[in-house]
């Protein structure tokens, strides 16, 4: 069940579904190429990783670590969650997710998990198919999968046309089990497997936070069944949660 308007709860019909997987998945999806390293677990604690954390002597608890200027301004006034994606390096596949909530004026780290973005890194200009995920900060608005809500905060469809073609290596079946939409064009206030694209399907999209199949992804950032269950229960509308994302020297800039 969806936990927004009626019209947004209706069942998808499987024609639809066959579709809306051909369409969509794209930016998830090539998956018969990729590495299987095996799936790591983010149910532990946080991540020993090189995830950064607050060092006492210079830390700004008024701002997410490892964020520079550039993208820490662009970070709404009104959010008080922030999911910071750390990508390892511009070309690298891996990454670490940490999940930020705002207490008065501090940011308070609360939760890490291993993770991973786009096969072939992070860009600043994504375009359909360079398998970079796009750097930048992009509001969370609509959640969903094949799996029934988890008791999401954010409005949640949940459809069989979430499923990943069974054509792709079995390994891979289970990514759109839970997704969180990225905004990043596409139409909020939509389930996340709208296929709309407002600027272009050249620009890319679907681009999604789901679960790991234990490497790279097509532009999508992945992490364990189990940290995406915690963010579906924690992210909440209300205080307007984004995703600030990106390789960690991106990240840094200034400018």
């Amino acid at each position: 069940m969806r936990n927004g308007g009626a019209w947004r709860a209706t069942v998808v019909t499987a024609a639809l579904g066959s579709l809306l997987a051909t369409a969509t998945l794209t930016a998830c999806g090539g998956a018969r190429d990729a590495a299987r390293d095996g799936a790591r677990d983010g149910a532990g604690a946080d991540v020993g990783r090189s995830a950064p954390g607050r060092s006492a002597a210079t830390a700004d608890p008024t701002r997410i670590p490892g964020v520079g200027d550039r993208w820490q301004r662009r970070i709404p006034a009104d959010s008080r969650q922030v999911v910071a994606v750390y990508g390892d390096g511009r070309d690298s596949a891996d990454s670490t997710v940490v999940l930020y909530t705002k207490r008065g004026t501090t940011w308070d780290r609360v939760r890490a998990w291993p993770a991973h973005n786009g096969k072939k890194g992070w860009t600043t200009d994504h375009r359909e198919g360079d398998k970079r995920s796009p750097v930048g900060v992009f509001t969370l608005s609509d959640a969903g999968g094949v799996r029934k809500d988890p008791g999401a905060r954010l409005p949640y469809t949940r459809s069989a046309a979430f499923a990943a073609p069974r054509w792709w290596a079995t390994s891979y079946w289970h990514d759109f089990d839970y997704v969180i939409a990225i905004d990043y064009n596409r139409v909020k206030g939509t389930p996340p497997n709208d296929p709309t694209r407002p600027r272009g399907y050249e620009r890319g999209g679907s681009i999604w936070l789901h679960m790991d199949h234990g490497s790279g992804t097509s532009a999508c950032v992945s992490l364990s069944a189990s940290g995406m269950e915690q963010l579906l229960r924690t992210l909440d509308p209300e205080l307007h949660p984004v995703v600030v994302m990106g390789d960690r020297a991106h990240l840094k800039a200034a400018r």
